[in-house]
């Protein structure tokens, strides 16, 4: 009998760990969506989609403190302004490439690592040159030199075909835009003494068709552009210009009614785009976060969360960046929040925009 006891706990050591062996094998197998063939995934714009490169600036527009991260991989404030992952985290997990995107500037970015795909966005940038001066960011024309800088140490250490191969098959992703309007525009007077609103919306535009015909000419041909979100349905919106920021918390309508306008003009000038260069292989399409964001916050999709024109830290009224700090109240349970802070949204409220935008990403990976 005791011969019996000595035998069977080795046995059951081997049996647990063969099957933990062939449980991570299958796991690794499972087949992507599609069995896409993408190859990495690059992203450009604002703090929607800034994993951490503002970590590297000299800026006051950071998210590498508590609270932010508190419910990341370890609890850890990546840089992400949310309390955990990205859209553009679901979406590199969800094709199959990894499970998030890092930033391009982290340097400690191994070249596997830099293979898969970087996010270059910068919290506080936008389209319009001023705009990522006012927060002394990384504007887009820099964060496209940046890629020219990563396919040259690419090409240095795969050589020029394999990194060609990469570019040719990966996705491009571009967020963009709200601080242009929010940031700069309805809040310093400058753009507004030369520009109506409508003038400025061509401007914006002029600006981003100028960054997707730079990356057209670095090699792109998958590109998904977000559109603007509801911007009068943002906590530090409805705070600066409802006239009781307390009682009052509806979303104020005309500054969603200027992203509606340019979300329209942007549409447009993408289904343009891509009718002019199907014929070599392109794949330019917009993604509509306005629609889903309007949905959770006015539609059926409130009946998700608990509050939707509060931010879950501080009062929820204009704190972000620094001013939701690790002396800032948090509320307990962020997934019952629309808004982290006061303008940037959950991670839950990322997941849902992710599901929301499926169709778009997987005609996007599809061969």
């Amino acid at each position: 009998m005791e011969s019996c006891h000595k035998f069977s706990f080795p046995l059951l050591t081997l049996l647990s760990l063969y099957m933990f062996f062939v449980a991570h094998a299958e796991g690794s197998l499972t087949p992507r969506p599609f069995n896409n063939k993408i190859t990495a995934a690059f992203v450009f714009g604002d703090s929607t989609v800034d994993p951490g490169n503002n970590n590297y600036v000299k800026t006051l527009f950071r998210g590498n403190f508590p609270p932010y991260g508190k419910d990341f991989r370890d609890h850890v404030p990546t840089g992400r302004f949310t309390n955990g992952k990205l859209s553009t985290d679901l979406i590199v997990s969800y094709v199959g490439i990894k499970e998030y995107l890092p930033p391009y500037l982290d340097p400690n970015l191994s070249i596997e690592e830099l293979m898969t795909g970087v996010s270059f966005a910068s919290a506080g940038s936008g389209f319009d040159p001023l705009t990522p001066q006012i927060s002394s960011v990384i504007s887009l024309p820099k964060q496209l030199e940046y890629f020219k800088e990563y396919k040259n140490r690419l090409q240095s250490a795969i050589g020029n075909r394999r990194t060609e191969a990469i570019i040719k098959e990966a996705v491009f992703l571009i967020s963009c835009g709200t601080n242009d309007f929010v940031v700069n525009y309805f809040t310093l007077p400058i753009r507004r003494k030369s520009y109506t609103v409508s003038a400025y919306q061509q401007f914006v535009l002029q600006s981003f068709k100028q960054v997707l015909q730079d990356l057209w000419d670095e090699g792109a041909r998958r590109i998904a552009v977000t559109g603007l979100p509801p911007m009068g349905c943002l906590p530090a919106v409805i705070t600066l210009y409802s006239e009781n920021a307390i009682l009052e918390r509806g979303c104020i309508e005309k500054l969603s009614q200027v992203g509606m306008e340019y979300n329209q003009m942007l549409q447009n000038e993408l289904n343009s785009m891509q009718g002019r260069l199907a014929h070599l292989d392109s794949k330019i399409t917009y993604v509509d976060i306005f629609t889903p964001l309007v949905d959770i916050i006015q539609g059926l999709g409130k009946h998700d969360f608990d509050e939707v024109s509060h931010g879950c830290c501080g009062s929820g009224y204009l704190e972000a960046g620094f001013l939701c700090n690790p002396g800032s109240f948090v509320c307990n349970d962020a997934s019952k929040y629309v808004f982290f802070d006061s303008i940037h949204p959950t991670e839950k409220t990322y997941i849902n925009l992710f599901m929301a935008s499926r169709p778009v990403i997987d005609s996007l990976i599809q061969d």
